[in-house]
């Protein structure tokens, strides 16, 4: 299907059918995983063309595969890009993206709150390489407009924020960094391409861990950046040459993830909303973090730039770490794990999922308390995650009044 069929369609029917029928074979309705590393030709010009990309077609696993075509494909309508790449995982779509636009001298301004490993990329690795790196309080848009205006190669942001769900006001920034001549990319992995669509507000590559919501099932690992033809040539043949390439088992795996993926979002985020009302009403609960509640402070503009406000939110809990201990085993439809977008609701303090790699005096840098536990909501029933939540506070409640 091209482009053109897709453009009045919405993103349910998008997230089904972009991107498959090109890659089925044998009458088949679903894409097969093509696990063959390499590729026939008896006729050598024609082998060369293909690997050259003057023609369509595949030659080694490492530079493109059908499997992995057709979820590429998927992305890009889905995200209205002219090109889009996966990778084997998250970190390294993002590591990739990174290391293909900076070069030892220059520049890149981003902001505190990353995901930890992005962090740790900006805090360690670049500067290791001779890259200025400069960080930017989160929230303050007059800050990071001022260090993009003077001069950047890459402008890097993250919106919401993972764990503690700031928004910036990305068409704002994204005019900023394109006037300073840079490279704007954000990670949109908590938004998902349903809920926000950051190539439609200025920016120029949109990076997702595919791991997370685009696959759904936490069975598979994967990283995809998406933005023109002339960006993603250089992130392409960053990672062609580097071989951090998504392997067609997991192309597959997160394909079919995706073909539920409208219907995931809009019940993650249904619960997501009552869970966070009901935090707030919680007496052990000294902060809720999330986009759609009106006592956000970056309310308006979630509601400005995003279709809905995602399956993810965080609180901060007033006995800190000793009260995780003894709220988190009290939950029964939870997993305690370092993962989220999972069709399993997912709860984990910072300290053990999204900034597990940075100590404790780094996350308090990052304004992330050692009380901050972050939830990625399922599918289930949102009834019956309120009531599990529910006894499991009357628990902690019991137990705080027993020690005292």
């Amino acid at each position: 299907m091209t482009d053109k069929q897709f453009k009045n369609v919405q993103d349910g029917t998008k997230a089904v059918w972009a991107g498959e029928k090109e890659s089925l074979a044998y009458n088949a309705t679903q894409v097969p995983v093509v696990f063959s590393v390499a590729y026939n030709y008896d006729d050598v010009d024609e082998w060369q063309e293909v690997a050259l990309g003057n023609k369509p077609g595949y030659t080694y696993n490492r530079m493109s595969n059908p499997t992995v075509k057709a979820f590429e494909e998927k992305v890009r309508i889905l995200e209205e890009a002219e090109e889009a790449v996966a990778f084997s995982s998250g970190m390294a779509a993002i590591s990739s993206t990174l290391y293909t636009f900076l070069k030892p001298g220059d520049r890149v301004v981003s902001v505190k709150d990353t995901y930890g490993g992005t962090n740790k990329i900006f805090t360690e690795f670049l500067p290791n390489i001779g890259v200025d790196v400069t960080l930017c309080n989160t929230g303050n848009h007059e800050e990071i407009e001022a260090e993009v205006n003077k001069g950047c190669k890459v402008l890097y942001l993250e919106s919401p924020t993972n764990p503690t769900m700031k928004i910036i006001d990305i068409e704002r920034i994204a005019k900023a960094g394109k006037s300073a001549g840079a490279v704007v990319i954000i990670d949109n992995t908590f938004a998902t391409p349903i809920n926000q669509n950051p190539l439609q507000l200025g920016v120029d590559l949109v990076i997702h861990s595919a791991t997370k919501f685009l696959s759904g099932h936490a069975d598979a690992l994967g990283g995809t950046v998406c933005g023109s033809k002339e960006l993603m040539k250089h992130v392409y043949h960053y990672r062609e040459i580097n071989g951090a390439t998504m392997d067609p088992m997991s192309a597959y795996l997160i394909l079919r993830g995706m073909k539920t993926l409208k219907l995931r979002i809009r019940q993650q985020e249904q619960s997501a909303l009552e869970i966070a009302k009901f935090l707030q009403k919680k007496e052990a609960v000294e902060a809720v973090y999330y986009p759609g509640l009106e006592t956000h402070p970056h309310h308006h503009i979630a509601k400005k730039q995003m279709k809905g406000f995602g399956g993810i939110l965080s609180f901060v809990l007033k006995g800190e770490m000793e009260a995780i201990k003894i709220l988190l085993p009290e939950l029964t439809y939870a997993n305690k794990a370092g993962n989220l977008g999972a069709v399993e609701t997912i709860y984990g303090p910072a300290r053990t999922t999204s900034h597990v790699e940075c100590t404790l005096e780094e996350r308090k840098a990052l304004g992330i308390s050692e009380g901050l536990v972050r939830i990625s909501v399922g599918i289930e029933d949102t009834e019956d995650l309120i009531a599990d939540l529910e006894q499991a506070f009357a628990h902690l409640e019991s137990a705080s009044s027993i020690s005292k």
